[in-house]
């Protein structure tokens, strides 16, 4: 969190540390001020190489990205890419109902996505062909930063996040493309990224640095707690109540007249442009825009209940309300771990009941009002929505795949062929991406890899996606080694 603290008469003359001045959500446990974030954003910590990419159809399209990221990884026979006259292990238990697409069906679980589709792309063909990623934290990892980890199995868990790690890519979008106004640049909620006890693994900054980890809005309250997001503390990004704007002004006015006596130290430090860090950190605090934006009790109780009343549907509602007042990265994280039971898209076993009666209509309801209300807003044109597991779920039910034990109604890993919904910022309205096969195991064309994903997605925000960084190592890097897929931009 952000807080002002200090106690009178601590240090300075109005109570306020100066070591205590600000501190910037989890990363004040690195000693990180928001300052020192702002500076190292602005700074980077490598030299960017030549592009192979100048730009073209679609490029910078995109101010901003909302991730809904749907850990566990849902069925897409089950939800999106519903298939008729098949063995009966493999058709859904639920039936096809017809989308804004014509021609296009999904299951009968998403009938109000269904009619939000003529403003988005199916992508039907996701697929880490030819090697396929069986494990959740691998499969995570790799969607979320293009590489694949050092230790990887066919099921089972990896090592925990490390400052070696590839960054997570909202990370990398905000170190390239910074937010123009003083706004916290990466929020995550309402959970980690985890499968059992791995926590957090591919979504750090990793060997960019904490100044480029996501703001963690994590609120009290276990996975199945659905009012969670109405204790959201927007306290957290407040000044203390002595301290009022004015106040914090003088202090900074009375702080640049202390530094202007200074000529030595100032000299040393002149290339880190400290005032204007300092003023961009500031800036924030006082212009109270990221707590009004927490603030979702603002917003019509008629609005919010179409969202789903539920962490979510809640979550889905916050990201709206982040990328209007300046976020530039937004992810919502499904908010159950993987490997679990109870609303988790690892449907193992009870894949009936858990999708109609639990993840499915939080689905339905949050993604189709988001899309809704962005495009009614006039935001849906430059915010990029994608909505994205790590893999889908098995085509023949009861089988194993993934080494895991699955009952007749469930489904095991299946990476080699699975949907992705992208909406807004130049893709196409009403397009299906790709088709798979017969039984929904492979692509029959087009088939589009998660690296292939991220290119796309650096390149709607204006980042070239074969821009060069350097690991801790020093050793360079691309961000991702993947192409555009230009077929889905309009």
């Amino acid at each position: 969190m952000l807080v002002i603290p200090g106690e009178i008469s601590r240090d300075t003359c109005d109570g306020v540390s100066r070591r205590e001045l600000i501190r910037f959500g989890s990363l004040s446990l690195a000693g990180l001020s928001l300052a020192n974030v702002l500076a190292n954003e602005a700074k980077g910590n490598a030299p960017v190489a030549a592009s192979k990419d100048s730009g073209g159809r679609g490029f910078g399209k995109a101010k901003s990205v909302i991730l809904i990221y749907l850990q566990g990884g849902p069925s897409h026979l089950d939800l999106w890419d519903p298939k008729e006259n098949v063995p009966d292990k493999v058709r859904s238990v639920f039936k096809s109902t017809p989308t804004k697409i014509p021609g296009t069906h999904v299951t009968e679980l998403l009938p109000k996505i269904a009619q939000q589709l003529d403003k988005a792309t199916l992508i039907r063909t996701m697929s880490y062909t030819p090697n396929g990623l069986f494990n959740h934290t691998a499969a995570i990892y790799q969607m979320h930063t293009g590489y694949t980890t050092d230790k990887v199995s066919a099921s089972g868990q990896l090592e925990p996040p490390s400052p070696k790690d590839f960054p997570t890519l909202g990370s990398n979008i905000i170190k390239f493309k910074p937010p123009e106004v003083p706004m916290l640049p990466f929020v995550m909620m309402p959970r980690p990224l985890q499968e059992s006890n791995v926590v957090g693994k591919g979504g750090t900054a990793g060997f960019l640095g904490k100044a480029y980890d996501p703001y963690l809005l994590y609120p009290s309250g276990d996975d199945l707690d659905m009012g969670k997001m109405d204790r959201i503390k927007v306290d957290d990004l407040k000044l203390r109540e002595d301290l009022t704007p004015e106040r914090m002004n003088r202090r900074a006015s009375l702080r640049d007249t202390v530094a202007k006596g200074m000529p030595e130290i100032e000299k040393a430090v002149s290339k880190f442009e400290l005032d204007s860090y300092y003023g961009k950190a500031l800036g924030l605090v006082v212009s109270g825009r990221a707590r009004d934006a927490f603030d979702i009790a603002k917003e019509a109780p008629a609005l919010r209940e179409k969202y789903g009343k539920n962490t979510f549907g809640q979550c889905c509602l916050l990201a709206r309300r982040l990328i209007e007042a300046g976020t530039r990265f937004v992810e919502v994280n499904w908010p159950k771990v993987a490997n679990s039971d109870n609303h988790s898209w690892d449907t193992h076993a009870g894949l009936s009941n858990r999708l109609k009666n639990q993840a499915a209509p939080m689905l339905d309801a949050g993604v189709s009002t988001l899309i809704e209300d962005l495009d009614q807003r006039g935001l849906l044109k430059d915010t990029l929505v994608v909505v994205v597991g790590e893999f889908g779920r098995s085509p023949q039910r009861g089988v194993s795949t993934s080494g895991n034990q699955n009952q007749d109604d469930g489904r095991d890993h299946w990476p080699y062929c699975y949907t992705a919904l992208v909406a807004g910022a130049g893709i196409k309205r009403g397009y299906v991406h790709g088709k798979s096969d017969k039984t929904a195991s492979a692509p029959l064309e087009h088939p589009v890899h998660p690296t292939e994903l991220l290119a796309t997605i650096y390149h709607s925000v204006g980042i070239k996606p074969d821009t060069i960084v350097y690991n801790h190592l020093n050793q360079p890097r691309e961000l991702v080694k993947g192409e555009v897929v230009t077929g889905l931009l309009g």
